[in-house]
């Protein structure tokens, strides 16, 4: 079986910001949680059928008691903060195993999810919907990947090296180093992306560093890379079975309607009983297939 994982949160805001290109500003109430389905659905009628959601349930986890400047739900617009808890029903109710998380975030569900996976010999492949170079740090081999499903984009561990010039077992020193805007820490002043990745190749993990490297600043790195580096060890399941999706349940039907897209429960009960078969140029059909990633040396050698 091949296991697909998908960032609720990420793919709620990514729909929402989305649909306002069209809607000229007006949100719709609920538009972005039947963007989500329809796009969850997507997979399913592509043959993902074994399948899980992480959200978050609320934005702030454990982290914010580290490091105060940590990301918060302060800032989120009153219209997509009321999608939060439908989305999480609305996946329930078509028959999709869903992780809403507190205290922890999706990422750290989404890691402890491809690790319970991975560990699972009935499982060939796992994939992580989601282009957040957080997830970078889960990825091993061509086990577990990550896809971008704007891009088309399939990083497996060649290909995390190539674009952050680090395994992916280093990523968290890596952001420790550079910082993460998006979740509200800095990084070490004066380290970039090129000095952070030679440091990691030349010295490994911030903990093994010379004192002289960063100085009274390596207290701070290893903080930064406490908050980046995502939990694996969340109980979601014991047997990656049980992820398998088997139908919308009877009560999707009113969902779809309240969602204003009643097609949602047609097309569920389309592909419970008949899936679509692949096309060549879908987003499930590139990331199943066998392509190797270009190593960092293929990536950066230039064209003849």
């Amino acid at each position: 079986m091949i296991v697909h994982l998908i960032d609720g949160t990420y793919e709620l805001f990514r729909h929402f910001y989305g649909l306002r290109r069209f809607t000229k500003g007006k949100d719709r109430p609920m538009g972005a949680v039947a963007g989500v389905l329809n796009g969850v659905l997507q997979l399913i009628e592509e043959g993902a059928i074994y399948l899980g959601v992480a959200t978050d349930h609320v934005i702030e986890s454990f982290r914010n008691e580290l490091w105060q400047g940590y990301k918060t739900g302060d800032g989120i617009e009153p219209a997509l903060r009321a999608q939060f808890q439908p989305l999480e029903d609305a996946l329930v109710a078509m028959g999709v195993t869903v992780w809403p998380m507190v205290e922890l975030e999706a990422d750290d569900a989404l890691a402890s999810a491809a690790a319970l996976a991975a560990k699972d010999r009935g499982v060939q492949k796992v994939c992580i919907w989601t282009p957040d170079k957080d997830l970078a740090q889960c990825v091993r081999g061509d086990r577990i990947v990550q896809v971008d499903r704007k891009s088309h984009a399939i990083r497996n561990a060649d290909a995390v090296h190539a674009k952050f010039g680090v395994i992916p077992e280093r990523i968290p020193d890596y952001l420790a180093l550079v910082g993460d805007t998006s979740d509200g820490y800095p990084g070490i002043a004066g380290v970039g992306p090129k000095g952070a990745a030679g440091l990691i190749d030349r010295f490994g993990r911030i903990e093994d560093f010379p004192q002289e490297i960063l100085g009274e600043r390596q207290s701070q790195a290893l903080l930064f890379k406490r908050l980046a580096t995502l939990r694996d060890d969340a109980p979601l399941f014991s047997d990656a079975g049980t992820l398998k999706w088997q139908g919308a349940t009877k009560d999707f039907a009113a969902t779809a309607t309240q969602l204003g897209d009643p097609r949602l429960c047609e097309r569920a009960e389309k592909a419970r009983h008949s899936p679509k078969a692949l096309e060549s140029g879908s987003p499930t059909s590139i990331a199943l297939k066998k392509k190797p990633a270009k190593s960092a040396r293929q990536a950066q050698k230039p064209p003849p």
